[in-house]
């Protein structure tokens, strides 16, 4: 077998144009055995889909240029079996909402505490 009972590692886009945030959460997410790409914008986001799977994408719902929302209709035509948790900092019931009327498993608010985020992701990934 080789690598023993090392478990694969969860394969996560995060889409964020907050640098800053993007750079310290992939960190820290990386430490917990998730494999993580990084994404600053939608438009970048959906050129890496096309080219790579992912178990799960967190994806910003107020980004420049393409929106979050608009991201997630387009992530559910290119891979509609993607569970996509949406990331607010603004209007979290109204983006959950929305977020949700368009296939979002899920939804957390920026600034968020990182455990619930990583039991966000663990729970979503279950329920697939």
């Amino acid at each position: 077998m080789g690598n023993g009972d090392k478990a694969p590692k969860i394969r996560i886009l995060l889409v964020d144009d907050e640098e800053g945030f993007v750079t310290i959460l992939a960190k820290r997410m990386s430490r917990r055995n998730f494999e993580v790409t990084t994404s600053g914008s939608g438009a970048e986001a959906i050129k890496i889909l096309r080219h790579k799977d992912f178990d799960v994408a967190l994806l910003d719902y107020k980004m420049e240029g393409l929106d979050g929302v608009e991201v997630l209709k387009i992530f559910k035509m290119m891979a509609p079996e993607l569970p996509v948790i949406i990331l607010t900092g603004h209007g979290g019931q109204e983006a959950a909402a929305e977020g949700q009327k368009y296939g979002a498993a899920d939804y957390i608010r920026k600034p968020h505490d990182f455990e619930e985020l990583i039991q966000k992701i663990q729970l979503t990934l279950k329920k697939v």
